[in-house]
Order: C-alpha cells, then structure tokens, then sequence
C-alpha cells in the first residue's frame, strides 16, 4: 500500500480524505495557500507545503508547484478531492508522466466526460438513452435553431466544457434563441475559457438522479444504487438523500446498469458518478459523467457502510475491488444538507468573516464534513461551502426527523449560512413527502424563505444559550482579553438588536 499520499486540495475533502489515510496507516502531505496557513486541513496533517497567495489561480490550481511539492516530500500519489484539478486533463496526465499515481481516472477518460459533447456522442453509440438535443457544439445558429424547433421548446443552451449552471440558459421560443446562445457563450467563456455550448431538450418535472460507480483495474465496475439531488439552487445542489423516494426497484435496476455502462464505455478506473435526468413518466436520460469524488458521497457511505474513499486508494494502488455488485446492499435512509456561508434571504450571497461561536449537531446517526473551527476565518477567495451535514436513520421518515433535530442544533455565529435554509426544506411538507422534483425551490421560494424569516427567534435563542457557555468559558480563563469578551458580546447584541 502507498506510505505517503499528497492530498491536493483544501477544507473540508481534504480533511476527510485525510481521515481515511490515517485509518489506512497512510501518511498524508497537505498543501495550503497563504489565506489557508492555520487550516484544520494544514494542521491535521504529517507535513504541509505552502504553495501560493491566496487566490486559486496562484496556490491550489498551480499544479506545477503541486508536482513540485510531491516530488519533494516524496509522496507515491495524489490525490485531487473534488474541484480545482480533480478533473483537469493535463494535470491527471501531468502526475502520471511524472511517476507518481494519480487517484482517479485516466486521463483518457476524464477528457471524454469532461467534454459534454463528446459525452454525449459517447453514449449514442450505446445503449444509455441520452436526452435529445445537438451533437456537436453550435457552429452555425440557423441549424441549432432548426433542431430546437424539431424536438421543441423549452430546450436548455448548456456549456460543452463546464457545469454547475454556468452557461446554461432556458429558451422557451424561437425569438430568444440567438440572444441565449450568445449570452450562454460568453458566460460559458469567461467561467471555463470555452465558450462552446449546445441544445439539449428541457424535461418537465425533472429529477436529478445520479449513481455511484466503482471501477477497478481488473475489470470490475460495479455501481452503488443513487442519491437524489433535486434539491438545488441555481443550479446548484442543496440537499441529497439515498435511496431516492421517486424510483423503484425496477427503474433502480436499469439506471443502475445504464450508470455501468457508461463508465465501461470509456475504460473508466476509480469512483465516479453518472449523472441522469428522469422525467415525471420515469423516463431516464444520461446527462453528464462526474470523473470524480462528488460532494454528496457521504450519503452512500451511510447506506452502504463503504468507505469511497479507501476504494479509491486501493484501486489506484492496483488493488482489486473488495465488494461485488451482489454484496451491495442499502441500510436505512441518509439525507446529506450542504452548509454554505451563504445568506439565503439575500438571493444566497456569500459571505464573509470570523466564526465567532460554533455549535456542531452530534448523536446517534449525526456526520458532520467539514473543516472548520471557532476563530477561523472564511475569506472570499474559495467555495463558499463550510461542510456537509449528513444524517442517517431506519427509514426515511425517520431521517428527515434526525436530519430537522440536527438542524436545529446547529449554531455558527459571525457569518450568515445556510443552516436555516436547509430546515425550512427538511420540515417543509412536499419534501417530506418525497414528491419533489428539480422546480422545488423555484416552485415554493416563498413559503421558504417565509418559513427563514419565521425561524430568526429561534436561532437568537440559541445564539443566547451559546453566549452564555461561551462567556461562562472566558469567565473561568485566564488566559482570555477583555477585547476578546467585548468582541463576542457585541456580536450577538448586534445580532439582538438587528432582529428585535
């Protein structure tokens, strides 16, 4: 087994990715910009190398310094978490010719599902239903025109090169559609520096359904049933659970084959994810490839009891799986909330500052992911994502209960987050009952930040109960500064004030 691993990332996956090492007997090599010098993730490392300024640009995306640090500290792999370089070609082929073992896919695979294009011309040649739409990147705007007119509007103007609803637009008539395409075009230029974008079919009442895959090296590709992520904003996931209330067994069976399929279609090694839209007839279509870790793994860690990450390690080592596709069995029921430093009712800006007072939800059942601490700061520089709570119990009902328990608990003081914003969702009535689908927020954006706004008297008074321990904790100090006393004082009673 590898002795020393580099993990190549920040926050909260690196922590946890770091946690797997350790468990493996793994030392592990952190990296960390000049705004990340006192991280959880840098001090909870064996060694760390400081790579760069703050900006992502200069530190974490720099993967010359990156391979230079591997070298140096002698580390036999890496491994890329999620985000920055986790699915950058060249970086993938970069570490490989270097010697060292990347902890992912080729990079072979990585360029044919990181081009959605090329992914999409991929699956058409197998059997795994691909939602209709161009198959090759608008070159000439009459003819893309002609084939949103064919298959019919709405259709989606989505980026070739990226995701995360960047470059992505909904034209619902032929009169928009020159105007999306450009607009899509530079959003999609300035996010991923490729500006190509193609049509794809806008499905009624979408579900984002996703399935977990696992490849090794001796020709075993298994998949690990899926997590629901309908849940967004934006774009952008908020809220997933496993098994998903929507699909059958039945249904489970075919996507979970089709999800095979598409990792054998491009010799795929490692964990990934195969990402599929399901419409209200249950008619699935593939949608993209994550050649990745995803953020959400947690919950088909809860249902399975398989550590993701320790299968990654050992398939990039050479390793054979250590389950079979029968030995996959789903306990119980897991709903992972995202906690971002985000203010909801502010059309979920990001924002800033110092952690003043922490209160992390535990108990039967209760994960929290994540990488911070009181008196840390949170920059701009990065994702906005603080950690992942993820709670698991018998069954679904009984999980959104612990989830909403959980929720309630959860105190962080100094920023806004979206701590609130994920209860309103977990107690509101649709999403308890399952019968959700992608428009959710779109759908009830009143009712939830109605429910925000409801919630403020409560979160003081936890805020209160916070205060209280906290300054009975300075109190008994010594070493504690008045100006340290006044600070957090201030805080809450501006807090107080504000929401009187």
């Amino acid at each position: 087994m590898f002795k020393k691993i580099l993990i190549a990332n920040r926050g909260e996956i690196a922590l946890r990715v770091m946690r797997t090492c350790r468990e493996m007997g793994i030392e592990v090599v952190a990296v960390f910009s000049e705004a990340d010098r006192t991280a959880p993730h840098v001090l909870f490392a064996d060694e760390a190398y400081h790579i760069g300024p703050a900006p992502s640009t200069e530190s974490y995306l720099n993967y010359a310094k990156i391979l230079e640090v591997a070298r140096e500290s002698g580390a036999e792999a890496i491994h890329p978490g999620y985000g920055f370089l986790s699915e950058n070609t060249d970086f993938a082929s970069d570490v490989s010719k270097a010697g060292i073992v990347f902890i992912g896919p080729p990079a072979s695979a990585i360029k044919i599902m990181g081009d959605k294009t090329m992914a999409r011309q991929t699956m058409l040649k197998t059997q795994v239903p691909v939602v209709p739409g161009t198959e090759e990147p608008i070159a000439d705007i009459s003819k893309a025109q002609k084939v949103a007119e064919e298959i019919g509007f709405p259709v989606l103007i989505k980026a070739a090169g990226g995701g995360g609803g960047k470059g992505m637009r909904i034209v619902n008539s032929s009169d928009e559609f020159e105007d999306a395409v450009g607009k899509a075009e530079r959003e999609s230029q300035s996010a991923f520096g490729d500006g190509r974008v193609y049509v794809e079919k806008y499905l009624e009442e979408p579900h984002h359904i996703e399935f977990q895959i696992l490849a090794d090296t001796h020709g075993n590709t298994i998949h690990l049933n899926e997590r629901e992520c309908s849940i967004q904003r934006r774009y952008q996931k908020v809220i997933e659970e496993s098994p998903s209330p929507f699909i059958d067994d039945s249904l489970r069976s075919k996507m979970g084959q089709a999800a095979v399929e598409t990792a054998e279609s491009c010799k795929y090694v490692g964990a990934g994810t195969v990402e599929f839209l399901v419409d209200k007839h249950r008619n699935f279509y593939f949608l993209e490839m994550n050649t990745r870790l995803q953020v959400e793994h947690p919950v088909t860690e809860m249902v399975t009891g398989i550590d993701l990450v320790a299968e990654q390690i050992r398939i990039a080592f050479g390793q054979p799986l250590s389950v079979k596709q029968s030995d996959i069995n789903t306990t119980g029921h897991a709903i992972e909330c995202r906690i971002y430093a985000e203010d909801a009712s502010n059309d979920f800006a990001p924002s800033t500052g110092e952690i003043v007072m922490l209160q992390i939800p535990d108990g039967a059942g209760t994960r929290f992911d994540g990488a911070i601490r009181q008196g840390i700061e949170i920059t701009p520089y990065y994702d906005p994502m603080l950690g992942k709570l993820i709670c698991w119990a018998k069954d679904r009902d009984s999980a959104l209960n612990r989830s909403e328990r959980a929720l309630r608990e959860f105190y962080i003081g100094g920023i806004e987050t979206t701590i609130q914003f994920c209860r309103s969702v977990v107690k509101h009535p649709i999403f308890r009952e399952g019968t959700y689908d992608t428009h959710f927020y779109t759908n009830f954006r009143d009712e939830l930040h109605a429910d925000l706004a409801d919630s403020t008297d409560e979160v003081l008074l936890v805020a209160g109960g916070s205060l209280f321990h906290h300054q009975n904790q300075i109190k008994h100090s010594s070493n504690s500064s008045d100006s340290t006393k006044k600070t957090r004082s201030n805080w809450v009673s501006a807090q107080l004030g504000r929401n009187a």
